[in-house]
């Protein structure tokens, strides 16, 4: 049987859920356990809340930049010198810079605007399954509201956002062959620019596998719509927040580049729209696995905004991030040495008995504030204020539609150890 620590690390295991029980006992053992890594040197996972909390927010001993975010190491200089133009992949000062400048972009009108067209659609995606017998909740009603959501912040074409779906899938799945090599972006009624971009899609290789995502070579679609569009903005700035963001000016004078542009198209159309993408079925999930509080939830609307909360720390839609040691430090009574690869487990924090009673069972009145899905710190979400709205506006839309709904199969999970993904997630209305 293996180890509670190879069961982790496994993506095979998550075809079949989380291994909450594994990471129980890890967590019961210590804050901080050491990982073999098949393909790498191993790592520290970090399992219990404080000690999450602690590694998030002390940027300066655990660095996103030295060895970027993710768990494998780039496979060269080359390609670790790309990943970290990514804000996500930055450190204080280059960080702040870039993300107040993004906040700033973010203004009170066009956030604003952005509300009332969620609510909108949400009731326009829900109202469109309510006359079909079963629907695939996260197919036809969970996917389409996060990519709208940054079509309007980018202010791409309505009918190119499921380009931004092929992307994420490509990125998230690199490890489930169904999910990265799918494609549901068609020239047909799409823009020229995004027929451009079409074109240059890479295709599988011999043995079905895709170039390197995190690459640029890997991407190259991608970069090219974005840095079309980064420039048509410059030359044209529109009413959306990326225009908004063209406009800004740092304490310095300068602005933000196209190329800077492309990188944080490259976050928000795979980290911006995967993560919402599986935090709606995976609230789905909850509320049919937990039908009183589902009730309760059609009894009483008030509660939908801490459900939304709870939905979050139950499901944890981004199970990981890796951080790198910077200096020999001690966290949970455990010795790090400078270098060392830190991984936070989302999974495992957001279950942390020593923060949440009875951790297992969702409960919609459970206090908001204590679960670490948006992160922690510097790089708390930017997002995470527009994923909670589309997530009451959908519950809230399907409560009003469809009342309350039932599994109509199985879900269909994503093979992923780095996002608590769903697939397929059929459902139907509960007669």
């Amino acid at each position: 049987m293996p180890s509670d620590t190879a069961v982790l690390v496994d993506p095979d295991t998550y075809v079949t859920g989380v291994p909450y029980e594994a990471l129980a006992r890890l967590r019961h053992r210590a804050a901080v356990v050491w990982v073999d890594e098949p393909d790498g040197p191993g790592f520290w996972a970090v399992l219990r809340h404080a000690e999450v909390r602690h590694v998030l927010r002390d940027a300066a001993v655990y660095s996103s930049h030295l060895g970027a975010t993710q768990i494998q190491d780039p496979r060269d200089e080359r390609a670790l010198r790309f990943v970290r133009q990514m804000m996500l992949n930055q450190d204080p000062p280059e960080h702040s810079r870039l993300r107040g400048l993004l906040a700033r972009a973010f203004t009170p009108r066009a956030v604003a605007r952005l509300e009332d067209r969620i609510q909108a659609w949400a009731v326009e995606l829900v109202e469109a399954a309510a006359g079909r017998a079963e629907v695939d909740f996260a197919t036809d009603i969970a996917a389409d509201l996060p990519l709208r959501t940054l079509a309007e912040i980018f202010g791409v074409p309505v009918e190119d956002r499921w380009l931004m779906y092929d992307w994420s899938n490509r990125v998230i799945g690199y490890q489930d062959r169904e999910y990265a090599t799918s494609a549901r972006a068609t020239a047909t009624g799409s823009t020229e620019m995004a027929r451009r971009a079409l074109a240059l899609r890479p295709r599988p290789d011999a043995d079905g596998f895709l170039p390197d995502q995190r690459t640029r070579e890997g991407m190259p679609d991608l970069y090219a719509y974005a840095h079309e569009l980064g420039e048509h903005k410059r030359r044209e700035p529109g009413e959306d927040v990326m225009s908004n963001l063209m406009r800004e000016v740092d304490e310095d004078g300068g602005r933000v580049s196209v190329g800077e542009f492309e990188n944080l198209f490259w976050l928000f159309a795979v980290a911006g729209n995967e993560t919402l993408r599986n935090a709606l079925p995976g609230g789905m999930i909850a509320l049919m696995s937990h039908v009183d509080e589902y009730r309760r939830l059609l009894r009483n609307r008030e509660l939908v905004g801490p459900a939304v909360e709870e939905m979050l720390r139950w499901w944890t839609p981004v199970m990981r991030f890796r951080r790198t040691a910077t200096v020999d430090t001690e966290l949970g009574g455990t010795r790090i040495r400078a270098g060392d690869k830190v991984v936070v487990w989302f999974s495992s924090a957001n279950r942390d008995e020593r923060v949440f009673s009875d951790p297992d069972r969702f409960d919609a009145t459970r206090a908001a504030g204590e679960h670490l899905s948006f992160g922690h710190g510097p790089h708390y979400c930017i997002g995470a204020h527009l994923a909670k709205v589309q997530m009451r506006a959908l519950f809230t839309a399907l409560f009003d539609v469809l009342g309350e709904v039932e599994p109509a199969g199985k879900p269909v999970r994503l093979r992923s150890n780095f996002q608590n993904g769903i697939k397929h997630l059929p459902i139907r209305r509960r007669l």
